[in-house]
Parts: structure tokens; C-alpha cells; sequence
């Protein structure tokens, strides 16, 4: 009677922690998910404020042309992401996102990541090193002082800017805290997970302070007075 009594609460208290650990799981993917649609809206916002700086008028044609060029392609990389979520869930169109799983052609890079994923990164790192090189330009904000609105949009793409990097800080921070959750023993032995392929880190290059600049290991110049 005592040892059933024993197997009762051991039981029940696996019961209970397994279900704890399932609850702490769906919170970290929830988490996830949050975290990478505000991502998404940073990027968006980037893009289209520095559509809105190379079709202003303040930069030289070149220099607009550059910017726009790099932001368009990076908001067609949004476009055409279609992420919904971190748990391996698929857009509109039957394709997997871009967490380690397959787009169209199911093809990876070198690094083994997917076409989806990498897709997006290298088109937002070219925009962030085009906003560099437009704002690395020698006497590029004292050449726009007394000019109407440049500091009105230098200020908003300051903060586009800056929540990208935070964004995408917070976002990775995520996918550690789900990935190192993921790999505990009980979780992969009682596929806690389901079949939810593991997040991956999103990564870019989102700083616009050039290397040996000063204040090196901010994320952007100061543009703005």
C-alpha cells in the first residue's frame, strides 16, 4: 500500500513538472514570436524611412541612387520572407519560413542555413553598410545644416536605425533562451517541442559606426543635435 502510495506522488510530481516544462517551452516560442515581429516591423520601418532620405532630395544622385537601390531590395526581401512564426509554421503560400527550414527549392548555403533566411540577412546588411557610407560621407550633416526637414528625417532614421539594432538583440537573445530550453535532456527525449524545426539567430549587419570610428561599439553615429 506505501510503495503504491509512493509511485502515486513520484508520478504525480513528474507529472506536474513535466507540464510545467511544456508551459515554460510554449511561453519561450510565444516569447519568439513576439519578438520577431517587432523584428519585422524594425526592418520595414528602416527600409522605408531610407527610401524616404535617397527620394528627398538632400543626397547627391549617386548617393540617393545607392540608397535606394539597397533599400528596395531589402523590402523586397521582407516581401518576400513570408515569416509567421518560430515554430515552424508556413506562410500563405505552403512555404516554410526561414528558421532552418526550407523555402521553394529547399536549397542551403555554405553556412547550412536556407535560402529563406539568408535571403533576408544579406540584403538588410547591404542596406545598413549603403546608410554607413551615405553617413560616413565627409561633411555629410554639416553639409545639410539650415536644410528644411533633414532633421526631421535624419532624427527618424536615427531611431529606425537604432530599433533594429535593439530588435535584433532582443530577438536572438530569444531564440538562445528557446534553443538552450530545446536541448535539455527532457524536453528532446519526450519531444516537448513537437516537430518545430530549432529557431535560428538572425544575423546582420545592423551598425552604422565604421570600424576604428569613434565611439566604436554604439550602433549609430550622432547624426542629430
Amino acid at each position: 500500500m506505501i510503495d503504491a502510495i509512493i509511485v502515486v506522488v513520484v508520478v504525480a510530481i513528474l507529472g506536474v513538472y513535466v507540464s510545467w516544462r511544456a508551459g515554460r517551452l510554449d511561453r519561450l516560442h510565444a516569447r519568439l514570436d513576439a519578438r520577431r515581429a517587432a523584428l519585422d516591423v524594425a526592418l520595414v520601418r528602416r527600409s522605408s524611412v531610407a527610401l524616404e532620405l535617397a527620394s528627398s532630395g538632400l543626397l547627391d544622385p549617386a548617393t540617393s541612387l545607392l540608397l535606394a537601390s539597397a533599400a528596395h531590395d531589402a523590402r523586397s526581401a521582407q516581401n518576400g520572407q513570408g515569416w509567421v512564426g518560430g515554430h515552424g509554421q508556413k506562410d500563405g503560400h505552403g512555404q516554410k519560413d526561414g528558421h532552418g527550414q526550407k523555402d521553394g527549392h529547399g536549397q542551403k548555403d555554405a553556412q547550412g542555413r536556407e535560402d529563406g533566411k539568408n535571403g533576408q540577412e544579406l540584403p538588410e546588411s547591404d542596406l545598413t553598410r549603403a546608410l554607413r557610407a551615405v553617413f560616413g560621407q565627409p561633411g555629410f550633416r554639416s553639409s545639410l545644416d539650415g536644410t528644411e526637414g533633414a532633421d526631421e528625417l535624419l532624427s527618424e532614421l536615427e531611431g529606425a536605425a537604432h530599433q533594429v539594432f535593439l530588435a535584433r538583440k532582443f530577438y536572438n537573445d530569444a531564440v538562445a533562451a528557446t534553443r538552450a530550453a530545446r536541448r535539455t535532456p527532457l524536453v528532446r527525449l519526450l519531444r516537448l517541442a513537437g516537430g518545430a524545426s530549432l529557431p535560428e539567430f538572425f544575423e546582420i549587419e545592423d551598425s552604422l559606426v565604421g570600424t576604428g570610428e569613434a565611439g566604436q561599439g554604439a550602433d549609430m553615429p550622432h547624426l542629430t543635435g
